[in-house]
């Protein structure tokens, strides 16, 4: 079902956010992961608000920015508990 998964898409942002901040911190140690995770975060943020914030946050992650802003994630989310611009 379509639907279904955009659904699922859409709330991964909300189910990276509920993870404990260990988990949080592996997906966003690690080089391929963490460029994944930015990729589906920033995606479902941006289905869910629908702003230009997020659309141009989703379009850097795709060319491989979402590596480094992994990094600066992984700071960030060591101190808040979520992704810069992400909450």
């Amino acid at each position: 079902n379509h639907k279904g998964k955009e659904i699922y898409i859409m709330e991964f942002d909300k189910l990276f956010n509920k993870q404990s901040r260990l988990v949080q911190i592996l997906l966003l140690l690690i080089p391929v992961v963490n460029w994944f995770t930015e990729i589906l975060v920033r995606l479902s943020v941006f289905l869910r608000k629908k702003d230009i914030v997020s659309l141009l946050l989703f379009i850097l992650v795709i060319p491989g920015v979402g590596i480094i802003l992994g990094w600066v994630d992984l700071i960030w989310t060591l101190l808040y508990g979520h992704l810069i611009l992400a909450d």
